[in-house]
């Protein structure tokens, strides 16, 4: 089933073509990075499709109502400061919202969710402490579990590990691989290019304004491609291990 389809999407900002008809599909039980050079619009697509952005194109997201939308997709922007000193328990439940009533208070499914969230994050031992509290990246991880107590069959992360140590970023992709196991879907924008490769089931790779690629990471970051988009040399092996793929020098 298709989770978000997106037909000649493109987006004009400030006179500038930040990209242009993009299509594509995603369906469920998929993990699909989202790649490319600084100032490709990964962030800028993402908004787009959820309709936050004004657009050119279709986005099926986009055409839902705020609630529907709210129960079909969770959205974590790069922005990560919690503003309220407010415990970690509290931030994650908001992620129940879009399923609850005006004036409903959670119920026992809902618990449950926000407390797969929470140990899901390794966060059970902050569950009661002020957010506002925390470092960058144990904020980083509360407003990760909020999306999953969300349980929405689609979750778009705009770089999530960013600002997270090595454990906890191959955790997070761990989770989102879980959940992709689920049968529900993960668009994640990412720049470690060897975290992409290895967790990722799909690769989009934007740049200068459309998709030059769109497929799985072996097909996707080709020497020559990779070259031409980033400009660096990089090693790839299947390994028992599985997939390594670790940039080396730059090129140009």
């Amino acid at each position: 089933m298709s989770l978000l389809t997106l037909e000649t999407l493109s987006v004009t900002r400030g006179g500038r073509n930040v990209f242009h008809d993009i299509s594509l599909q995603l369906n469920e039980g998929e993990v699909i990075g989202l790649i490319g050079p600084n100032g490709a619009g990964k962030t800028t697509l993402m908004r787009a499709a959820l309709g936050l952005l004004p657009h050119g194109g279709r986005s099926s997201l986009a055409e839902l109502s705020a609630t529907d939308r709210a129960r079909s997709v969770a959205w974590m922007p790069q922005s990560r400061e919690i503003a309220w000193p407010v415990s970690v328990e509290t931030v994650v439940t908001l992620g129940r919202l879009p399923h609850l009533g005006a004036g409903q208070r959670p119920g026992p499914a809902d618990r449950a969710a926000i407390d797969r969230a929470i140990v899901g994050m390794e966060l059970s031992h902050l569950r009661t402490r002020p957010a506002t509290e925390l470092s960058g990246g144990e904020q980083t991880r509360v407003l990760i579990a909020r999306a999953l107590a969300q349980g929405t069959p689609l979750l778009m992360a705009d770089e999530p590990i960013a600002g997270l140590d090595p454990a906890h970023q191959i955790a997070t992709m761990q989770t989102f691989v879980a959940l992709a196991g689920q049968g529900r879907s993960v668009l994640v924008s990412l720049h470690d290019l060897g975290l992409a490769v290895r967790h990722c089931t799909r690769l989009l790779l934007l740049s200068e304004g459309r998709l030059v690629a769109d497929g799985p990471p072996a097909e996707v970051m080709t020497p020559e491609r990779i070259a031409e988009v980033f400009g660096i040399s990089a090693w790839y092996r299947e390994t028992e291990h599985g997939p390594v793929y670790q940039p080396l020098e730059v090129l140009r």
